[in-house]
């Protein structure tokens, strides 16, 4: 659907075309369904005379549009169809919006923690594990080094 279209008009394979140009000679005043600002309903368009002369328009022919209509020559589908888009479009910024929240904090929470745990092995204090077997194992300097560098790389990431 383009924003600059003037003329929205039912082709004869029955599908909606959006122009700024004036409809082809063969398609029906009862198939044009917009037309630009000034443009009457009721007299020769530049679809030619050919169309206008073909069918004869009376003032009970053409059906009376609402006062609150006037302005706008949008169907009821047409306007549902942009609120659904226009909801869909809110719905996935508010999930985006969450998402970045939720990494957001979870990262916070990282970060916390890696510093929690940096603390206790520079502080030298004897720290233990278990291991795979179930058994406990004191970290000797080793594992300690591995396991700040370790720490660093979180805090690197996840401490902003």
């Amino acid at each position: 659907m383009g924003a600059f279209a003037q003329w929205q008009w039912v082709d004869k394979d029955g599908r909606k075309v959006y122009s700024d140009r004036a409809p082809p000679a063969d398609i029906l005043d009862k198939n044009i369904l917009k037309r630009p600002m000034g443009r009457s309903q009721a007299g020769p368009t530049e679809v030619g005379a050919a169309s206008a002369s073909a069918e004869p328009t009376s003032a009970s022919a053409v059906p009376a549009v609402p006062a609150s209509a006037a302005g706008s020559n949008v169907s009821p589908l047409d306007k549902e169809i942009e609120t659904k888009k226009k909801l869909a479009a809110e719905a996935e910024v508010a999930r985006k919006k969450a998402e970045v929240e939720r990494i957001a904090k979870a990262e916070i929470e990282s970060c916390a923690l890696a510093k929690q745990a940096k603390a206790s092995l520079d502080s030298g204090v004897r720290i233990s594990r278990t291991n795979a077997a179930g058994e406990r194992e004191v970290m000797d300097d080793a594992a300690r080094a591995n396991e700040l560098k370790r720490i660093a790389g979180i805090m690197k990431t996840d401490c902003k």
